[in-house]
């Protein structure tokens, strides 16, 4: 009979963690992010809880990746501790073990529940190369539609959907060199991305948004009533 692994205890703190992703580190994918930090969290010499089983592995939960490709300044995740430690420490040892451009922002004690659930929606700039009236009129029309179906990619092959029900606020306005799109999505199945958004204001109004857009998230969390969004994290007491 095999040998059943040892149990290992529960985490007596949870830290809440928003970092950025910024420059060339936008180019990160979610699953090399995931291995620089456990990099960085063992340089850093945290007291990391860890699963139970047969190969455990530290307690972190990531919630609400970006798109590869995305600039942010809201990437969120969750790491359990096997003993409480201060956040200003655990935020310096990380800033020092982390590359540059993958930055720790903020890190909170959890209370408790969901951190994934607090992620109702994101806000987005997008600098396009299109002409500021141009990119308002396509936002026009974009928004006077009932719907606006658009095409991807997925793992389960090309997928039609609705972009513009996710869409809870954008504008257009000018910027050096082209037009800035001020965007809300609302997160849901499917999940629309900014860059579907592009998709739907070329199907729906003929806007070229260039070759290489800039995306960059500015906020993940709660949506206001008023469109706005909040800050999980200031939610965390």
């Amino acid at each position: 009979m095999r040998e059943q692994p040892e149990q290992q205890a529960p985490p007596v703190q949870r830290l809440r963690i928003r970092y950025a992703k910024r420059g060339r580190l936008r180019f990160t994918s979610h699953r090399d992010f995931s291995r620089a930090f456990e990099r960085a969290i063992f340089r850093a010499r945290l007291p990391m809880a860890y699963s139970s089983g047969f190969n455990p592995h530290p307690r972190i939960s990531y919630a609400g990746a970006a798109p590869t490709g995305s600039a942010s300044e809201a990437e969120f995740l969750e790491i359990g501790l096997a003993q409480v430690v201060d956040t200003a420490d655990v935020h310096a040892a990380l800033e020092e073990a982390l590359p540059d451009g993958l930055d720790v922002i903020t890190v909170a004690v959890s209370p408790g529940g969901s951190l994934s659930d607090l992620l109702e929606a994101s806000h987005w700039v997008l600098d396009i190369d299109a002409d500021p009236a141009a990119a308002a009129a396509a936002v026009e029309a974009f928004l006077a539609a009932e719907s606006v179906n658009v095409e991807r990619m997925t793992k389960k092959g090309l997928r039609e959907f609705d972009c513009r029900a996710a869409v809870v606020r954008l504008g257009a306005g000018p910027r050096d060199g082209g037009a800035r799109l001020d965007l809300v999505l609302r997160h849901g199945v499917p999940s629309v991305r900014p860059d579907d958004v592009l998709s739907g204001l070329r199907s729906a109004a003929g806007l070229d948004a260039g070759r290489a857009p800039l995306l960059t998230r500015v906020a993940q969390g709660p949506l206001g009533a008023d469109g706005t969004v909040g800050d999980p994290l200031g939610m965390s007491g």
